[in-house]
């Protein structure tokens, strides 16, 4: 089964389910087959959603050592072609730091799910806040930009979470979705759309400008027969 077949299956349907569990559902349908994650309250719902529906699709998931792993796995994974996600809460969300600021600068489409907590260092797992949000702009070092988006009912976490997708293919850079910790666990009615957009990811062809009008090149993969230079460093068309 591909994502557009297990979209099918999804169409029209009215589930009664948990803002995580939309989260899963939304990701696959949009063509997210690998995920990587780390266990922690109140996003676990994502990752066990995510286990049990990506063999569906020929996805995989992994459980990492940690969430600096997890999102090290998710940058990996995108650059051997995967469609990647992971999901996290505050403390996880800190230690992704590093990691989403090199995302940013070598154009790794990628999306980082936060279910925001309450308080600073452990906090309190089982409390909502929505405290990360000067931390989404400004987390990593650097002069950087980044999307956010913030979904508000169980159905936003659905249909945004494949915009998540769409914005990151389509500008070539991670993309933040930043949940609370109430709508992670409520539950709504969801009427899963009749049909979805999906934004399928500009493959290198070798003639064109690397960079061409929009400053967004096409995305050459590891193994495709075209020499493939990653760095973190600041770089330009010639290195």
């Amino acid at each position: 089964m591909n994502a557009r077949e297990y979209f099918e299956q999804l169409r029209g349907k009215t589930l009664f389910i948990r803002g995580n569990e939309a989260v899963a559902y939304g990701a696959i349908s949009a063509g997210c087959n690998f995920f990587a994650g780390y266990p922690i309250t109140p996003s676990s719902e994502i990752a066990s959603t995510m286990a049990r529906e990506l063999p569906k699709v020929n996805g995989y998931c992994l459980q990492m050592e940690d969430e600096i792993a997890s999102l090290s796995a998710v940058i990996g994974a995108v650059w051997a072609g995967a469609k990647a996600m992971t999901a996290t809460s505050g403390p996880g969300f800190s230690l992704m730091m590093e990691n989403i600021g090199y995302a940013c600068m070598t154009e790794t489409p990628c999306v980082i799910v936060d279910v925001q907590r309450s308080g600073p260092s452990t906090g309190q797992a089982t409390k909502t806040a929505q405290g990360d949000i000067m931390q989404a702009r400004w987390g990593t070092h650097g002069d950087h930009e980044i999307i956010a988006l913030s979904p508000s009912t169980v159905e936003e976490c659905f249909n945004l979470i494949i915009t998540c997708f769409n914005l990151a293919e389509e500008y070539r850079t991670p993309v933040l979705f930043m949940m609370d910790g109430e709508l992670s666990h409520i539950r709504e009615n969801l009427t899963i759309p009749l049909d979805i957009e999906v934004v399928e990811r500009k493959k290198s062809k070798g003639e064109e400008p690397v960079f061409g009008g929009r400053l967004i090149p096409p995305m050459a993969e590891i193994g495709d027969g075209k020499a493939v230079h990653i760095t973190g460093s600041t770089h330009m068309e010639d290195g």
